[in-house]
This record gives structure tokens, C-alpha cells and sequence, in this order.
């Protein structure tokens, strides 16, 4: 009986989630301009909620200190209180308002993943292109200090160098872009060196145009669909390693509110039976699971396969 009632839970959970996500989708179909609406169209409910939870993330990220009914630090009570009508979700090892707390980790987070995310794309991309456009000593050189730093498991390679470097935001921020840029760096070289032997790269150097103008103007534009679909699945790598280092401790330190340390925090009520440290863990979960959702809705398009 109790496996029948999961099934059965689950069922609907799926179907209102694809309902949603087929509102979603119906909904920006009408408020979007012609040429993004018809993009839009083909997407699958799958990914219309996706995109409705991503959208709903960037909200509470954005407007976290006017829906969170307390602040990120303050501490309000005792700790671990029960759910009430005071502490909607109550509070956690220190005392502090776990509601407040969950709402102000979107923030933190997603914030610092998307940075990190964006500057790893930025070194690997644009190395990666050059390395392709040049060839040579340069390309030969790069790919070997690629391949020897990917030899290094990422999680174990992240907890060395913050060990030795510290626990500082900013340094986070360099080691996981480091470390994830080599896997930028690979796709940007695979895909640009496609690119560099085609006749309209051949004709644009007889033209004379220069380095710059080649990667802007004739490579990026035909590696784009690849290099947005792998933003994403980066951002779920990074988010995710965010997450473990702070359940480890060599994350986002106390007393910045971070979903992977809430559930370290609050770890013990497990073996009470409560909830509780399912929520954080749940908020990562549900976040990237919607942003593979999308990614993976991108991929199809890029393939260009039908249906």
C-alpha cells in the first residue's frame, strides 16, 4: 500500500509538473515577440517547467530581503524549533530562521555559481578557440596542461588548492572556474577546429582580418548552440560542486547562508525523523534538474533532429 501511494504521488507531482510547464510555455508564446515565441513553441512541457523553475530561482535570488521574514544572520530563537506559525520551517542549529536562511542561500548560491560559471566560460572558450585558430607550439601546449590538469579528480583537485589557498569567496570563485575551464577549454577547441577549415575562415584570412576579428566575428557566431548548451550543464556542475565543498566545510563559510552547508547544520534531525535537512538538499535538487530540463530541450534544437 505504502509503494502504490508513493507511485501514485509521484504520478501527480509529474503531471503537475508538466501542466505547469505547458502553462509556462503557453503563457510566454503570448507575451514574447513573434521570432521568440516560435522558438519557444517547440519546446516541451519538460522544459517550459524548467524554465518556470529557473525563473522562479532568479526571483527569489533577486527579492530575497523582502520575501525572507527575518534576516540571513539573525539569530531568532531557540535552535532546531519545531515548523510553527512563527518559524514557518523553524530554525536551525544556531537558532536562525530557516525559511530566511533558504531564501537568502538562493542568492548566495546561485549568484556565486553563475559568476564562477561565467568566468570559467570565459577563460576556456577563449583560450580554447585560439588554441584551435593557431595551432602550433601554443595549441600542443595548452591541450597537454589540459589534459594534465583533467587527470586530477575535480572535487579532490578543488579541496587542495582551497586548503591551501583558503576559504575566501574570491578564491572559490578561481579555483572551480580554473578547474572547470579545462572542460570548457575541450569543447570550444573541439568545436572551433571544425570551424577553422572551413572556406569562409580561408576566405576572412585572405581578406587580412585579423585574430580578433576571426573569433568574434566567423567562429563564436558558428560555435554558439554547443557552447550555450555546455553553459548550463557547466552551471549544474559548478552549483553542484559549490554545494559539496560547503557540506565539507571549504565552501561558502558560516554565516553566509549556503543550501549545501544548511544541510550539514541540520544533518542530525535525520535521525529524528525530520524533514528539515531535506529542504536545501531538495532546492539544489530541483534546480538543476530544471536547468538540465532546458539544456537538454537546447541540445535537441542545435542537433537540428526533428521529432
Amino acid at each position: 500500500m505504502g509503494f502504490l501511494t508513493g507511485v501514485v504521488i509521484l504520478a501527480v507531482v509529474v503531471a503537475v509538473a508538466l501542466a505547469a510547464g505547458w502553462l509556462f510555455r503557453a503563457m510566454m508564446v503570448a507575451i514574447l515577440p513573434a521570432g521568440a515565441g516560435r522558438t519557444l513553441r517547440t519546446a516541451p512541457p519538460a522544459a517550459g517547467f524548467g524554465m518556470l523553475v529557473i525563473l522562479l530561482y532568479i526571483l527569489v535570488a533577486l527579492f530575497a530581503p523582502l520575501i525572507a521574514p527575518f534576516g540571513e544572520r539573525e539569530i531568532v530563537g531557540p535552535e532546531f524549533l519545531p515548523w510553527g506559525d512563527t518559524h514557518l520551517l523553524g530554525t536551525d542549529n544556531l537558532g536562525r530562521d530557516m525559511l530566511s536562511r533558504l531564501v537568502y542561500a538562493a542568492r548566495n548560491t546561485i549568484g556565486i555559481a553563475f559568476v564562477t560559471t561565467a568566468l570559467a566560460f570565459l577563460i576556456g572558450s577563449v583560450l580554447g578557440i585560439l588554441a584551435a585558430l593557431t595551432g602550433g607550439w601554443l595549441d600542443q601546449l595548452l591541450a597537454r596542461a589540459v589534459d594534465v590538469l583533467m587527470a586530477i579528480p575535480a572535487l579532490i583537485f578543488a579541496l587542495l588548492l582551497l586548503t591551501i589557498v583558503g576559504t575566501s569567496i574570491v578564491n572559490m570563485i578561481l579555483v572551480i572556474a580554473l578547474i572547470d575551464s579545462t572542460r570548457v577549454f575541450r569543447l570550444a577547441r573541439a568545436v572551433s577546429m571544425n570551424i577553422v577549415v572551413m572556406d569562409y575562415m580561408e576566405a576572412a584570412r585572405l581578406r587580412g582580418e585579423g585574430t580578433w576579428h576571426l573569433i568574434v566575428r566567423e567562429i563564436l557566431p558558428n560555435a554558439m548552440a554547443p557552447l550555450v548548451a555546455e553553459f548550463g550543464l557547466r552551471f549544474c556542475f559548478v552549483f553542484l560542486t559549490i554545494s559539496a565543498l560547503s557540506f565539507l566545510g571549504l565552501g561558502i563559510q558560516p554565516p553566509t547562508a549556503d543550501w549545501g552547508a544548511m544541510v550539514r547544520d541540520t544533518a542530525t534531525l535525520i535521525s529524528f525523523g525530520d524533514v528539515t535537512p531535506l529542504l536545501p538538499a531538495g532546492a539544489i535538487a530541483l534546480l538543476t534538474v530544471s536547468v538540465n530540463f532546458v539544456v537538454d530541450w537546447q541540445l535537441h534544437r542545435a542537433s537540428g533532429l526533428k521529432e
